[in-house]
């Protein structure tokens, strides 16, 4: 069974493996009917989407009918300004068939230029404060791809006191010793002021750069069960932490296959081994997330 844990102060019981909207991205409506059912057979209790994940949204509305009690659901948007922060979180709520969302997150805030628009007057922070004083959303939260994310976080949580925070995690990039220790400064703040943590690219192999792909994300994920089960154990085994599913609906299962099979942390002689054997590289590689 998949582990449950308090998503930070916001007291909901989340299955420690939130399911990554962004898999529905460009699939049929049966296909994503199919995938979404596959949560409840895990337990899993906690969907992440996204404005700019394709027809995700519109995936998800229908089968929220049904389901809506049973989830905490999240979304987020990437634009910077009240106006149009404001405009998308509507058309999020029409996409999802819902009156609210428990989550609204500002997508993708790494550019420090952007960072400045949206936390500053006439920006979307001002769409996010006035969003939950509506009760269009219960909780804000900031997420980032790229090397500079822990600090930028922390850079925003100076700003606002948002409820999550959500950024890459994985054995790889934890080897680079800079970004390891922004991290766990960062870990370090949201666990005084009770921030749920959300972790994704749990799975990722290396950039994809020339190669072919089958599968519905931009970088080259882990295949092989014993690599993913190492994987996903490994991020699991950090108490601190949530992981979100890989954006692949052909490879979710063996996720939630993993997590749901975790005991414990595998250690680093297994994950060194693993780095060799598959080919593992660091996925982020510059401040934007390239």
């Amino acid at each position: 069974m998949i582990q449950k844990k308090t998503f930070g102060r916001t007291g909901h019981e989340s299955s420690r493996t939130i399911f990554g909207g962004a898999s529905l991205s460009s699939v049929t409506q049966t296909e994503a009917n199919h995938t979404l059912d596959l949560l409840l057979k895990y337990q899993v209790n906690h969907i992440d989407t996204a404005a700019s994940y394709g027809d995700s949204e519109l995936r998800i509305g229908p089968w929220m009918k049904d389901h809506r009690k049973g989830f905490f659901l999240a979304t987020k948007t990437e634009k910077r300004t009240y106006q149009e922060a404001k405009e998308e979180l509507h058309r999020s709520l029409d996409r999802l068939q819902v009156d609210y969302v428990d989550l609204w997150q500002m997508h993708l805030l790494v550019d420090p230029v952007e960072w400045n628009i949206a936390m500053n007057a006439g920006g979307a922070l001002d769409a996010f404060t006035e969003a939950k004083e509506q009760g269009l959303t219960r909780f804000l939260g900031v997420t980032g791809h790229g090397l500079t994310t822990p600090s930028i976080h922390l850079s925003s949580l100076d700003k606002y006191d948002f409820d999550s925070v959500l950024l890459p995690y994985n054995y790889i990039q934890m080897q680079n010793h800079t970004y390891a220790a922004e991290f766990n400064k960062l870990v370090e703040i949201c666990t005084e002021k009770n921030i749920a943590i959300q972790t994704i690219k749990s799975i990722a192999r290396g950039s994809l750069g020339e190669k072919p792909t089958n599968h519905a994300v931009w970088y080259d994920p882990l295949q092989e069960d014993q690599a993913i089960n190492h994987a996903v154990a490994w991020v699991l085994g950090n108490p601190a932490v949530f992981l979100n599913t890989v954006g692949d609906i052909h490879l979710l299962r063996k996720v939630l296959i993993a997590a749901d099979q975790f005991e414990s942390m595998p250690g680093d002689d297994t994950m060194r081994v693993d780095l060799q054997q598959y080919g593992i590289t660091p996925l982020f590689k510059d401040d934007l997330g390239q």
